[in-house]
């Protein structure tokens, strides 16, 4: 059972792999069916999972229920032979930091830490608890793992997934080919964003291109950071900050005003009101995060189980959003994209 509480992102090769075929797998078809064959296959002995997310937005949740849904499908089902206690932090580092004190001291079979303000706190807490981190953008400049990709404890692992800076500007330079100026609106907290924010800065340069960094220290300062950038900024680019993914409808709706287009890093910020995102299926990452935990769980130890990295890319776009800030999406993109507005309209029929 799931327990509620109150306290409630391998280096990127020459090439981008556009997933198209991943997001089928979500649908909750697919889900019932694997719940299903795992009834069968329940013999394995209970075991306990703790679950901490920095905050409670889609992205992450969707992360959190491929991991659920992959240890399902491998014979450790939530209710029956897993106990799965779940707690969000609710965008407070402080809550985080309390949370990773509580889960040291139940002492679970596993703890998965989701974003990087959870994981940093939860490795900050115990040197014995396997502990599986995912949503992680850059797991060496948050002291995970070291610069030879070997975690700093022996009882931790995981799966990162460091999105390359130029892939994300090409993507930006198609769809706003005369921006000159990028704004950036982040959490000066997250040690994800800063890292991305660095990397924007360095690349950009060689493009002729200016980065306009704002900060956004609580989710409801994204709306007047977005606004800040009336006439200053060409697009704006957001990656997985948790901040600002949480209050993502809110800048979407100060770009629309504005006419800014926004160009995340994830699925689901472009289904909430941005115009395109390249980013990782976040349903797949949280499967391939699940089959981490699966051999923890199985008695695998941590330390044989290195550190991974999720560099499969799929373009997400849509129109409709894109016309809301003021630019057309082309044939030419959209025919390697997948085009969230069908999708929509797919699920509503």
């Amino acid at each position: 059972m799931t327990i509620a509480s109150p306290l409630r992102l391998s280096l990127f090769g020459a090439a981008i792999s556009v997933t198209l075929g991943l997001i089928g797998c979500s649908n909750a078809t697919d889900t019932a069916a694997t719940n299903e064959s795992a009834a069968a296959d329940t013999d394995k002995p209970a075991k306990t999972l703790a679950i901490t997310q920095i905050v409670e937005h889609p992205s992450l949740d969707e992360m959190r229920r491929g991991i659920i849904d992959e240890l399902a499908e491998s014979g450790y089902v939530e209710g029956q032979n897993l106990t799965v206690n779940f707690q969000s932090a609710q965008g407070n580092t402080a809550t985080a930091g309390q949370i990773a004190k509580q889960f040291a001291g139940d002492n679970p079979d596993a703890i998965v830490a989701i974003s990087t303000p959870s994981a940093q706190s939860i490795v900050a807490s115990t040197k014995t608890i396997p502990v599986i981190y995912t949503a992680i953008s850059d797991p060496v400049a948050a002291k995970l793992i070291d610069e030879k990709e070997v975690p700093i404890q022996s009882n931790v692992t995981g799966l990162s997934s460091q999105l390359p800076i130029e892939p994300q500007l090409d993507n930006i330079q198609k769809i706003v080919p005369n921006a000159k100026t990028i704004g950036y609106v982040y959490s000066p907290g997250e040690v994800n964003s800063v890292v991305v924010l660095n990397q924007l800065k360095k690349a950009a340069t060689a493009r002729g291109l200016t980065i306009l960094d704002v900060t956004a220290n609580r989710p409801t300062d994204v709306a007047m950071a977005t606004r800040s950038l009336s006439g200053r900024a060409d697009v704006i680019y957001t990656s997985l900050d948790n901040n600002v993914v949480s209050a993502f409808e809110a800048m979407a709706g100060a770009a629309n005003e504005l006419k800014i287009p926004v160009i995340a890093s994830d699925e689901f910020s472009v289904r909430r009101g941005a115009t395109a995102a390249m980013g990782v299926n976040d349903y797949d990452f949280g499967r391939t995060t699940g089959k981490m935990v699966y051999r923890v769980l199985n008695g695998e130890a941590v330390n044989t189980i290195k550190p991974e990295v999720m560099n499969t890319l799929t373009l997400y776009a849509s129109p409709k959003h894109a016309a809301e800030q003021g630019v057309n999406l082309t044939d030419d993109l959209l025919k390697n994209a997948i085009n969230v507005d069908k999708k929509a309209q797919s699920a509503e029929k």
